[in-house]
């Protein structure tokens, strides 16, 4: 199957009313047809993997075709510095998380960019980072402790940051962390409490938010 191939499948699958409805949850729908990710990850299993055709599809500027791309693209084949490429191409917070969430996690780079991430500027960028924290902490079943134990201080001092999207992946990042095992729970909880002392407005409902389910028996 061939990129143009793959482009006219997805826009059989358009949906109008999805397209305008993607606005609603903050999705800019500039560069989507309007395809659900359901039928997205239908297509995605009638291709299999395949790095050469991700890239095609990426290089399109589709909103679902870069999604496709995250779900086809073999993390095998996938260098540092497509990562960098890719991250730098985001501009809605869905393609964020599905490519972090799809593909970038289970490189042999995802630790190491989560971290170089978190201290971006650019808000898409930045949520990548923790994105790619809180994917981990659910994906990758073979994680040492320590893994995660060394996001602790990066989410603690990234609290402060008010944005969004961003907040919303730093209070991700840490629920999901402090779910993965018993280990990490009561250290999730502790970072939690730490950062609602923070004198920022962000730093208090990420921790307050991430507290109300860390704490649940």
């Amino acid at each position: 199957m061939n990129v143009t191939e793959v482009i006219n499948l997805l826009k059989d699958k358009a949906d109008a009313k999805h397209h305008a409805g993607m606005l609603r949850f903050a999705v800019d729908n500039k560069k989507a047809l309007g395809v659900k990710i359901p039928e997205v990850r239908k297509l995605a299993r009638l291709i299999k993997k395949d790095h050469d055709l991700a890239q095609q599809l990426w290089d399109t500027d589709i909103h679902e075709a870069r999604i496709l791309a995250s779900m086809i693209d073999d993390p095998t084949q996938v260098t540092p510095e497509q990562i960098d490429t890719w991250t730098k191409d985001f501009k809605t917070w869905d393609v964020c998380d599905q490519v972090c969430g799809n593909l970038f996690d289970r490189t042999p780079y995802a630790v190491e960019k989560a971290l170089e991430y978190s201290a971006y500027e650019e808000e898409f960028i930045k949520r990548a980072g923790f994105v790619l924290m809180a994917e981990m902490a659910v994906h990758d079943k073979k994680a040492d402790d320590l893994v995660f134990i060394q996001f602790f201080p990066i989410i603690e001092r990234e609290a402060w940051d008010d944005r969004n999207f961003v907040k919303k992946a730093v209070n991700w990042a840490l629920r999901q962390i402090g779910k993965r095992n018993k280990t990490l729970l009561p250290l999730a909880i502790q970072c939690a409490e730490r950062i609602l002392l923070q004198d920022s407005k962000a730093a208090k409902w990420i921790a307050a938010d991430a507290l109300k389910e860390l704490s649940k028996p």
